[in-house]
């Protein structure tokens, strides 16, 4: 039986606080999503691990919003529980209304770019840990603020490696796949209580992370942050609940185009998580 992540009764656009919390919000695209947001009126909490790049970027919120924005930042270890609770706690109570969209934006990537077989399995799994254990530590401390509120986003900020495979960097490849999952889940079973889902590609923007990657080295065609925080915005706005649960692609998609295209893209049930039945009494569908 097909059940569609996205059906009709979860395409309802919900009224949520224009708030956002951001993790990685310090430095690289989470600085970028966090100007974003807080440049087309949200209020921003800023997570991360180093308080100073917070602290930095705070500051450049409030140089270009003229101080308009309440900014909270908190940093944490994100894989620590306690920490990260404590960090929740205090952008929840911080952020008037509370936080109604969570960007899943922190991320690692392996030390060397390898095969499975030749790579540290250690390196591999500190990925995993932190691209994994991360969005569910926060995403599970958000969502009781959400969920009495009516409803929430969750921003996840994943990869096209989380649906196909890659010839190295295992452990970021199946992290991304569990991302993805942790999606379709949230939607499936707090879809009908106002959770909103989506899994967005950030395409390959220059980054510090990028950057130390091999297969990018002499690279000059990055994709523009913009285009990020345009989709960012869009999802934070209710501009593509319909696709909640589903994968978009910043220098691929535009907003525009997602719209005009969402009610096929959920009638064909695709841009998600799934095993195509061969035949409709194949024994899997």
């Amino acid at each position: 039986m097909t059940d569609s992540t996205a059906g009709p009764d979860r395409a309802t656009t919900v009224a949520v606080p224009r708030t956002a919390l951001v993790t990685g919000a310090g430095r690289g695209i989470g600085r970028h999503l966090a100007l974003g947001l807080a440049e087309a009126g949200y209020d921003v909490g800023l997570v991360g691990r180093t308080r100073a790049r917070l602290d930095d970027v705070a500051a450049e919120i409030a140089e270009r919003t003229g101080g308009a924005r309440t900014v909270v930042a908190a940093a944490a270890d994100l894989v620590d529980v306690t920490a990260v609770a404590d960090a929740v706690a205090r952008v929840e109570v911080g952020l008037p209304g509370g936080i109604g969209l969570l960007v899943n934006n922190a991320g690692v990537i392996e030390r060397q770019d390898l095969p499975f077989a030749q790579d540290d399995v250690e390196d591999m799994w500190r990925v995993v840990e932190t691209n994994v254990r991360g969005p569910m530590l926060v995403t599970h401390a958000v969502l009781p603020g959400m969920l009495a509120r009516g409803g929430g986003r969750v921003l996840n900020l994943n990869s096209g490696s989380g649906y196909r495979a890659l010839p190295s960097y295992t452990g970021y490849a199946i992290s991304k796949g569990a991302l993805a999952r942790l999606t379709t889940q949230l939607v499936r079973q707090h879809g009908d209580a106002g959770i909103r889902a989506l899994d967005l590609a950030p395409g390959v923007v220059e980054t510090d992370m990028s950057r130390s990657m091999p297969r990018y080295e002499g690279r000059t065609d990055w994709t523009d942050p913009a285009e990020v925080v345009a989709l960012a915005v869009a999802f934070a706005d209710g501009e593509l609940d319909a696709l909640t649960g589903r994968f978009v692609r910043a220098g691929a998609d535009t907003v525009a185009w997602l719209q005009q295209h969402a009610a096929q893209i959920v009638e064909a049930d695709a841009r998600t998580l799934r095993v195509t039945p061969l035949t409709p009494d194949d024994p899997i569908a």
